[in-house]
């Protein structure tokens, strides 16, 4: 009888115990914490329009440093006898483009006397009409290294009007744009964290009499502004940089003033308070911290904003001065000869649209990289 009630229980408890004699704990998380910008960097990596623009924005600021130093020749050494030669470059020439060669309207009668040993090739022969007379004319390849006692020199952007090599300044002056552009954007940083955190964390009347200010000189034209200073100081950089920040940093303040805003009410700001601490803590340790993604963000949309700014005014005719090159003065220099001689105007307008769109690409993934409301997301 009580074998069979036995057998019974073990029918009705059909569970088996089991890892009794075993201490059992929870298994060791594996890896480490992903902090707030290891985790923003992870996410801009994964997105390959911005690393390529990154790429390329750290390329163009290496040239601008190394690529002087690879030309024999300074940014403000003039050889009037090479004016105006084509880009040459070796290896390359042997393809047939960049060869330092210009196809040209020549006079026939002129091959043998001023165009001598520099013909390349002969294209078509054809008779000009002029004043009712027909004067024969061919359409040559010309190779302008040769007829200008060139020969073996290489200009890998040709040369301006003045026989400068382009290739040297264009760096140089790219060099300039970029140096411009980040100091401009650094002091307007500056300037709007600290302009912003007051108007922000403060409010009230010190709020309201700030941001009088700022509309105040929001309608004052940066142009006027440029004017003003460049007649008053001369050209140069530092009429550009006076002008960009006194209104440049207005933007970068009512970002900082609308972060404040939102966490100067926060739990941990009011318990950091409660417990002494004091205003400069608190807007630099605990606030100001969680604005660092949209400053950066900012900051990096601003830098070709101010490249921009400044390659206008440059071409405006407000630029740096003489021999002083940057991106809108070669520019504007090469718009007077574009059509003879578009490498002048094409080398520059590359160089600035990179810029520009690798910029705002590298923006956008880090808009994107610090947005808290991805964090995580794959």
């Amino acid at each position: 009888m009580m074998k069979l009630e036995t057998d019974n229980n073990k029918e009705q408890n059909p569970f088996e115990l089991v890892q009794r004699e075993k201490q059992l704990a929870d298994e060791k998380f594996e890896g480490k914490a992903i902090g707030f910008f290891k985790d923003a960097m992870l996410r801009f990596r994964k997105n390959k329009a911005s690393s390529v623009a990154a790429f390329f924005i750290g390329l163009i600021i290496v040239m601008a440093i190394i690529a002087p130093l690879l030309s024999s020749f300074s940014y403000r050494e003039q050889h009037i006898e090479w004016s105006l030669l084509p880009p040459r470059v070796p290896v390359i020439e042997k393809l047939g483009i960049w060869d330092g060669t210009k196809v040209m309207d020549i006079k026939k009668s002129s091959l043998d006397e001023k165009y001598k040993g520099s013909i390349v090739k002969v294209m078509d022969e054809y008779d000009m009409d002029y004043r009712g007379r027909k004067i024969p004319m061919v359409k040559a390849k010309v190779d302008m290294y040769e007829l200008k006692g060139a020969k073996d020199t290489y200009f890998w952007m040709g040369t301006d009007p003045l026989g400068r090599d382009q290739w040297t300044r264009l760096w140089k002056g790219t060099r300039i744009s970029l140096l411009i552009g980040f100091m401009a954007v650094t002091i307007n940083v500056l300037i709007g964290i600290t302009y912003g955190s007051i108007s922000g964390y403060y409010g009230g009347t010190v709020d309201m009499v700030l941001q009088r200010i700022i509309e105040i000189l929001s309608g004052v034209p940066q142009l006027v502004l440029v004017i003003l200073f460049v007649m008053y100081l001369g050209a140069g950089i530092l009429p550009f940089i006076l002008a960009m920040i006194i209104t440049g940093w207005i933007g970068m303040s009512r970002m900082i003033r609308a972060q404040f805003y939102k966490y100067k009410g926060q739990e941990y700001v009011l318990a950091s308070r409660t417990m002494g601490a004091k205003d400069r803590l608190l807007i630099f340790r605990h606030i100001l911290p969680n604005a660092i993604g949209p400053i950066i963000t900012q900051a990096t949309f601003a830098v070709p904003g101010a490249i921009f700014t400044e390659s206008f005014l440059s071409y405006l005719g407000l630029g740096l001065g003489a021999p002083e090159p940057s991106i809108g003065v070669l520019l504007a220099e090469g718009q007077k000869v574009l059509l003879e001689h578009p490498h002048l105007t094409l080398f520059p307008a590359i160089v600035i649209s990179i810029l520009m769109l690798s910029f705002n690409l590298f923006g956008n993934g880090l808009r994107d990289a610090f947005d808290p409301t991805l964090r995580g997301q794959e």
